[in-house]
C-alpha cells in the first residue's frame, strides 16, 4: 500500500498520486502553493483513492464559503463510496460533523484519531484550523503541543513548529511562540503560517516597529503570487501602520496589495472590512471603498454558517449605508447546530452592536458589544482579529460620553499593550471626557 511522506496509508494511491498528495499537504500547511491543483492531479491519476477526495473536502469545508461547503459535501460523498480503512473513516466522520455546523465535535474526532496517528499532517492541520475558527484557545495550543515532540526528524517537522507557534501565541506564551515561529521560517522560509504567527506576537505585544521590520525583511516569501496568506499578512503589516499612526500608509496597503491580492473570498473580505473599520474609527476618509466591499460580500454570505464572517459583512454593509443588508444577516440564528448557537450567543449582539455604532446609537452599541465580546470557544479568528470588537466598544463609550466605561476599557487595553499609541490615545480621550 502507498504511503504519504509521514508514513500514513494512502489506500488506492500510486507513487505519482502519493507525491502529489504530499505536495498538496505542504501547500496546505505553509499556505504556499496550489493544494487544490496538486490534489486534482493526484485524483486524475488514482480517482479511487478516498483520502485524496477527503483532503480536497477539507480545503473546501474550511473555506467558510457557502459554495465551497456544498462542494465539500460532494467530495465527502465520493470518498464514502470508495474503499477505506480507519484513517478514511476518521476523516469522513470529522468532515461530516464539521459540514453539519458542529465544529467542536469535528475537532474532537480528529483529536481521538491523532492519539493513534500523531503523524497525520492532514488531520493535524485541519484540526488546528478548526480550533482557530472556533476560538478554542486551549485546544489551539494543546492539539499541536502534545504531538510536536513526536515529530522530531519527521518530514514536515518545521510546519508543525509553525502551527505550535500560533497556538502558543494565542495562549499568550509569546516568548515560546516567537522562538518556534522564527525557527520554523528559518527551516522553511516559504512557511507563511509560521511567519504570520510571529507577526501576531508583535501585534499582541505592541511592537509595531518590530512588526514592520519583520514583514519587510521577509516580504519576498510571504508576498509572492503563489502565497495563499498574503492578504492576511498585508493586513498584519497595515495594522503596524495603524499602531504607528500612519493611517495613510495603512490605506495605501488596502488600496494596493490587499485589494490586488483578492477580495474574492470571505476571509480576505473579513480582513478588508476589519482594516477599513479601524481606519475609519481613527478618522481616515474611507470614501466609497465601503461600497465595493459591501457588493463583494453579497456573493459570500450564508447567514449563520460562520458568525465571524457575518459580523465583518455587517461592517461592510453599514459602512456603505446599506443597513438593510446588515439586518438580513440577523436571520441566520435558526437551527440546532453549534454554528447556529454561536450566531445566537455572539453573532446577533455583535451585529446589532455594529449597526447601532454606525447609526450613532452608542449606548445600544456598548450594551450589545459588552454582551458578546468575551468569545471563548465560540466563533473564531485570532485575538488580533477579535480586537476590533473591543476597539469599537471603547470608541462607542467615548463617543457616547460614558467616561467611567471609557476609562475602564482604555486601562484594560493598556494593561496588555502599555506602549500602544492607539491605546494611549483612548486613555487621553477618556480622561478628558471625565474632566469635561
Amino acid at each position: 500500500m502507498s504511503q504519504d511522506l509521514q508514513g500514513n496509508p494512502l489506500m488506492g494511491a500510486d507513487a505519482q498520486s502519493a507525491a502529489a498528495f504530499d505536495e498538496a499537504l505542504r501547500a496546505y500547511a505553509t499556505y504556499h502553493g496550489d493544494p487544490v491543483g496538486a490534489l486534482d492531479r493526484a485524483i486524475a491519476a488514482t480517482p479511487d483513492c478516498a483520502m485524496l477526495w477527503l483532503a480536497k473536502a477539507w480545503l473546501f469545508a474550511l473555506a467558510t464559503e457557502p459554495g465551497a461547503t456544498a462542494m465539500a459535501r460532494a467530495f465527502v460523498a465520493t470518498a464514502q463510496s470508495l474503499p477505506g480503512g480507519a484513517r478514511e473513516a476518521a476523516h469522513g466522520e470529522a468532515l461530516a460533523r464539521l459540514l453539519a455546523g458542529n465544529w467542536t465535535e469535528a475537532g474532537l474526532v480528529l483529536e481521538r484519531w491523532q492519539a493513534a496517528a500523531p503523524h497525520d499532517l492532514l488531520a493535524l492541520q485541519s484540526g488546528h484550523l478548526i480550533d482557530f475558527f472556533a476560538a478554542n484557545t486551549r485546544s489551539l495550543r494543546d492539539r499541536v503541543a502534545r504531538v510536536l515532540p513526536l515529530w522530531r526528524d519527521v518530514p514536515g517537522e518545521s510546519w508543525v513548529m509553525g502551527m505550535a507557534a500560533f497556538g502558543f501565541e494565542e495562549a499568550a506564551d509569546y516568548a515560546r511562540a516567537e522562538e518556534l515561529g522564527r525557527e520554523a521560517v528559518e527551516r522553511d522560509p516559504r512557511d507563511s503560517w509560521a511567519h504570520h504567527a510571529v507577526a501576531h506576537v508583535m501585534e499582541m505585544m505592541g511592537r509595531p516597529q518590530d512588526g514592520l521590520g519583520w514583514m519587510a525583511a521577509r516580504e519576498p516569501w510571504w508576498a509572492s503570487d503563489d502565497d495563499n496568506l498574503q492578504v492576511h499578512n498585508w493586513w498584519h503589516r497595515a495594522l503596524c501602520h495603524v499602531e504607528t499612526d500612519d493611517l495613510a500608509g495603512a490605506l495605501r496597503l488596502y488600496d494596493g496589495p490587499v485589494r490586488r491580492g483578492g477580495l474574492g473570498m470571505a476571509l480576505p473580505l473579513a480582513d478588508g472590512a476589519a482594516l477599513l473599520w479601524r481606519l475609519e474609527m481613527q478618522g481616515a476618509d474611507i470614501g466609497n471603498r465601503w461600497d465595493e466591499l459591501s457588493e463583494k460580500w453579497q456573493a459570500h454570505e450564508a447567514p449563520g454558517q460562520y458568525a465571524f464572517n457575518d459580523m465583518h459583512a455587517a461592517m461592510a454593509h453599514v459602512g456603505a449605508g446599506r443597513f438593510d443588508r446588515a439586518q438580513r444577516l440577523l436571520a441566520g440564528a435558526s437551527g440546532e447546530s453549534e454554528a447556529a448557537g454561536w450566531m445566537r450567543r455572539y453573532g446577533l449582539p455583535l451585529i446589532e452592536g455594529v449597526i447601532a455604532f454606525r447609526r450613532g446609537a452608542y449606548d445600544t452599541a456598548a450594551d450589545r458589544l459588552m454582551q458578546a465580546r468575551h468569545i471563548a470557544g465560540g466563533f473564531g479568528g485570532s485575538h488580533a482579529q477579535r480586537d476590533v470588537i473591543d476597539w469599537t466598544l471603547t470608541e462607542a463609550a467615548i463617543r457616547g460620553r460614558m467616561p467611567g466605561l471609557a476609562e475602564a476599557l482604555a486601562r484594560e487595553r493598556l494593561a496588555t499593550r502599555p506602549h500602544s499609541p492607539v491605546n494611549r490615545a483612548f486613555l487621553r480621550r477618556a480622561v478628558a471626557l471625565r474632566a469635561a
